[in-house]
């Protein structure tokens, strides 16, 4: 009966998912359809398309996890997570808006005049988005082995499949319709199950001592001032890096919609982030044997029949299912809208068809990878991902807006300086488990790899004597005089 409910609640969203995507497609004709939407998309609607596809498998199914497994130093995520938005809104939102580009590549080449940083860039873009486009497949994976007993290949495969067939249809615009509606059934899946849990248990007898539920060591008191610091400007920044949350806000009409679709974006995330933790706290009093690496991310889908045997239990599982798929379906599609925009542009000329093409390239080869690869903890790998993102692409793109004398030759040198360095100290620690006493310095890199990149692409432009492009006043105007209006 539970697996029965489960993969009806699976089958439902997909139902859900093709329906609203099928009405995106009968209004998806032209090429800016499928790339920005035609630049329609109102501030309530556009701040709920990227809520969904920015809460993806790492917050619904990990953040729960993280607070169970490391206490207090979970929350550093969630904070990160939201707060990265604000830097977002005041930085660079409105003026990536005005820049009417339709990708970061478009962008980095208008503001440098240089196909060479466009294609690095570009390469950049894709391995970010591959990056995090296979934790979600893998969550997908996770999620039917645990509730239905299916193989986990299969999770992964139809998140892939649909995935591949709602963005090739309809682009931008189809994908925003679903991803709105994702968010809300998302954030509906784990708040009535918060609920219901914290009248079950007020009040209720447990034998669970508070030292061992919130034990000193998982407190304020055991917290790692770099670590935590190096963590938190890696979520901070790295949301300036990830193209499908950048490439949104081309979706709007104007810059002062961006601003406003930001603000509201911040109140969605912290939303749904205040649940998703609450869900952690609850699990480390009801769940505490599930605080271990291979058993934290699986706490959301257990819970609920933990404190609600027989059909409740059941029926809260079933709706936390529907929602975990919503979170694969709605970052992937994300992703692969950002990413096939990308490589159509780039590679076949930006044309509907090569969009579509594009899409089914960029879905496979993270599928690829999710099948031969294991599964780490879900929350851990989306992480590394902002690391990345904030050490290679975060710093272009802020002083591409911001600064005037950056030049092609000094972003090309940060990306690759800061890209590597970060790659490699993750492999690195990965491999042998850290070196001495740098151990913790390649555990998190973020708070030395994104100043090098800063300083390199600072000292490289400076030292650059081609110096900026003609018209790099007149492009910054256009970045940051408002719209008349």
């Amino acid at each position: 009966m539970n697996a029965a409910l489960d993969l009806l609640a699976v089958v439902m969203v997909i139902v859900a998912t093709v329906l609203i995507g099928a009405y995106g497609l009968r209004v998806s004709r032209t090429t800016s359809d499928f790339f920005v939407a035609s630049r329609t998309v109102r501030p309530v609607w556009n701040a709920s398309a990227i809520s969904g596809e920015y809460l993806s498998a790492g917050t619904f199914l990990g953040l729960s996890g993280l607070v169970l497994l490391d206490g207090v130093r979970g929350f550093w995520f969630p904070i990160g997570y939201a707060a990265g938005y604000l830097l977002v809104l005041v930085f660079v939102a409105a003026p990536l808006r005005r820049s009417g580009a339709y990708t970061i590549p478009d962008f980095i080449e208008a503001r440098l005049e240089s196909p060479l940083a466009r294609r690095v860039t570009s390469v950049a873009v894709l391995i970010i988005g591959w990056l995090y486009i296979v934790p979600q497949l893998h969550g997908a994976g996770i999620t039917l082995d645990v509730v239905a007993d299916v193989p986990p290949w299969v999770g992964g495969v139809v998140v892939a499949v649909l995935v591949a067939a709602l963005v090739a249809a309809g682009g931008m615009r189809s994908i925003t319709f679903v991803q709105g509606f994702q968010y809300w059934l998302k954030l509906t899946a784990l708040l009535v199950p918060v609920v219901a849990i914290v009248f079950a248990l007020r009040g209720a007898p447990t034998e669970i001592e508070p030292a061992v539920a919130f034990p000193a060591e998982a407190g304020p008191s055991g917290i790692d001032a770099y670590a935590t610091g190096s963590l938190l400007l890696a979520l901070l920044l790295g949301t300036m890096g990830l193209p499908h949350v950048l490439v949104r806000f081309y979706t709007s009409p104007d810059g002062a919609s961006a601003r406003q679709t930001t603000v509201l974006v911040v109140v969605m995330v912290s939303a749904f982030y205040a649940v998703s933790s609450a869900m952690g706290l609850l699990s480390r009093i009801a769940a505490p044997d599930l605080a271990h690496p291979g058993a934290a991310d699986t706490v959301v889908l257990v819970l609920p029949s933990r404190i609600f045997p027989g059909l409740v239990g059941e029926l809260l599982t079933a709706l936390i299912v529907a929602g975990a798929f919503a979170a694969f379906l709605a970052t992937s599609a994300g992703l692969v809208v950002a990413l096939a925009g990308v490589v159509s542009q780039d590679v076949f000329g930006g044309t509907v068809r090569s969009f579509r093409v594009s899409a089914l390239l960029c879905t496979a080869v993270p599928l690829v990878i999710a099948l031969v690869t294991a599964p780490a903890g879900l929350g851990s790998s989306v992480g590394a991902v902002f690391v990345f993102a904030a050490s290679c692409l975060s710093p272009i793109v802020l002083l591409g807006v911001w600064w005037r004398r950056l030049t092609a030759r000094g972003a090309v040198a940060g990306m690759v300086v800061g890209g590597g360095a970060c790659a490699l100290s993750l492999l690195v620690y990965t491999a042998v488990g850290g070196v001495g006493l740098a151990a913790p310095y390649l555990a998190e890199p973020a708070a030395w790899t994104i100043p090098l990149a800063t300083v390199v692409t600072v000292v490289v432009s400076l030292t650059d004597r081609t110096g900026p492009p003609a018209r790099t006043d007149r492009y910054l105007a256009r970045l940051h005089v408002p719209e008349r209006g």
